[in-house]
């Protein structure tokens, strides 16, 4: 944001603002075609185009395509691509909630220790395999547990005198994620080193789409949906949280409700995202503040555009980890850190402005 609290590249017009979403999602569109085309195995464009027709139209295969062509295409790459959308804009969507939350813009989904919470938990499953009888939705339960247990410890540390305010709730928040991440790693410390365990807790701790499929795809999308409706119903109270909790009363903004929506909301797109994924830093930290820079503060065209740049970086993320050290995989989150992070510190440097303007 500039000094004056406006947008520092400002689509002053609805014009403009439908120009960069038309121009958002040609650019989402163009990203996921490449990213279905390259990996560690290339595919056509007239391979794509035949394999994709074939399943939509006819349910079957497509007549003349190798078989395992078909199947990397149809059962582990495209999934996973659409995985990777939903996980890039669900980040997103708890980055700016947590921001409205605490009114401060280095907030991410992280900062109330959810995703340490719902890490423990999946890693938990990996590692002792309790939840083995419910197969791949095992890791999910345990990191939506994770995320419920730690959400709650939070507010609890957090209340005094029956009341939380965003200070406490953060503070309380770093606490928690310390504690959580302090048991994450007891438990691959106290397992054999090298074992297959370890290895896959530590590669899915630094975030991996590897192993995406059309039911984790269905699961998350149906719960990104879900929150999202409920997330753009309450964009206008959104609006009045970030001038105030004082402001938003004297309007009429039940303001305890409004926050325990906001991290009930959190809790779950963070524990979801985070089972399916692992930990994937800088996306809900990074993306809101690029969008809020661009199509400014009010939700109701944030929130949109925060989608498709979320999403789309995710997809390019995803894309390049498959690429860069192919036929090997480069975790994800390692390259979502690798560009978030100095793009964020060139954005603190550039942005002297109040959030919230």
């Amino acid at each position: 944001m500039s000094k004056s609290g406006e947008p520092l590249f400002p689509l002053r017009k609805n014009s403009q603002y439908t120009v960069f979403m038309i121009v958002m999602a040609a650019v989402l569109m163009v990203s996921m075609i490449l990213a279905t085309r390259l990996g560690s195995v290339e595919v056509s464009f007239d391979v794509i185009r035949k394999v994709v027709l074939a399943r939509l139209l006819r349910g079957a295969g497509s007549g003349g395509i190798d078989a395992s062509m078909e199947s990397i295409l149809w059962d582990i790459r495209i999934p996973r691509i659409l995985t990777a959308f939903i996980v890039g804009a669900g980040l997103t969507i708890c980055g700016i909630l947590m921001q409205a939350l605490t009114k401060n813009p280095l907030a991410d989904p992280y900062v109330l220790g959810i995703s340490q919470g719902a890490s423990a938990g999946a890693v938990s499953v990996i590692m002792y395999g309790y939840l083995s009888f419910l197969g791949p939705y095992g890791r999910m339960v345990g990191a939506f547990a994770g995320a419920v247990i730690s959400i709650f410890l939070a507010m609890r540390i957090a209340s005094i005198r029956n009341k939380i305010t965003a200070t406490q709730l953060v503070l309380a928040g770093i606490a928690v994620s310390a504690l959580f991440g302090a048991i994450t790693n007891f438990m691959i410390y106290h397992t054999k080193t090298g074992s297959d365990k370890v290895k896959t807790a530590t590669y899915w701790m630094m975030g991996s789409l590897n192993g995406s499929n059309w039911e984790m795809l269905l699961y998350a999308t149906i719960a990104f949906v879900v929150c999202l409706v409920i997330i753009v119903l309450l964009s206008r109270k959104l609006d009045v949280l970030l001038l105030g909790e004082e402001v938003a009363v004297t309007v009429g903004v039940d303001t305890d409700k409004l926050k325990l929506v906001i991290i009930l909301m959190s809790t779950l797109l963070t524990g979801i995202i985070v089972s399916i994924s692992g930990t994937i830093g800088f996306v809900g930290l990074t993306i809101p503040h690029i969008t809020r820079s661009i199509v400014g503060t009010r939700h109701v065209k944030l929130i949109p555009a925060s989608i498709l740049v979320g999403g789309t970086f995710l997809v390019l993320a995803d894309m390049i980890s498959r690429v860069i050290v192919a036929p090997e995989e480069l975790p994800i989150g390692v390259v979502s850190a690798f560009f978030g992070a100095p793009f964020f510190l060139y954005l603190i440097r550039k942005s002297h402005g109040k959030f919230g303007g």
